[in-house]
């Protein structure tokens, strides 16, 4: 098992891991509150790459990730990832408010 230090390097190399054999790839979230630890997986059984953190911050990033897997899954493995957004963004781009009473 490799733990990558690098957020962006383990983001660009789980991208690729995904694309490489989409049918065996998993993404995998362990979180321990007692320990306050955050560890990702991404793994297709011949290769296991891990980040590791303890940052609040790096839930953003991890929330990037999600999507980043969500757009590769849903559109297949050649989508382009680059316009991939995390949830703040992605909020503060839809006007369109609820299907509450007018007022």
């Amino acid at each position: 098992m490799v733990y990558i230090t690098s957020w962006d390097e383990f983001v660009e190399r789980s991208a690729q891991l995904f694309r490489a054999d989409p049918d065996s790839t998993r993404y995998v979230m362990k979180y321990r509150h007692c320990d306050g630890k955050l560890v990702l997986k991404v793994t297709d059984d011949k290769e296991c790459l891990k980040f590791k953190t303890d940052q609040a911050q790096d839930a953003k990033k991890m929330e990037k990730l999600n999507n980043i897997f969500f757009t590769l899954m849903s559109r297949g493995p050649d989508a382009d990832v680059s316009e991939v957004t995390g949830k703040e963004q992605t909020e503060a781009q839809s006007g369109k408010k609820g299907r509450g009473r007018k007022q």
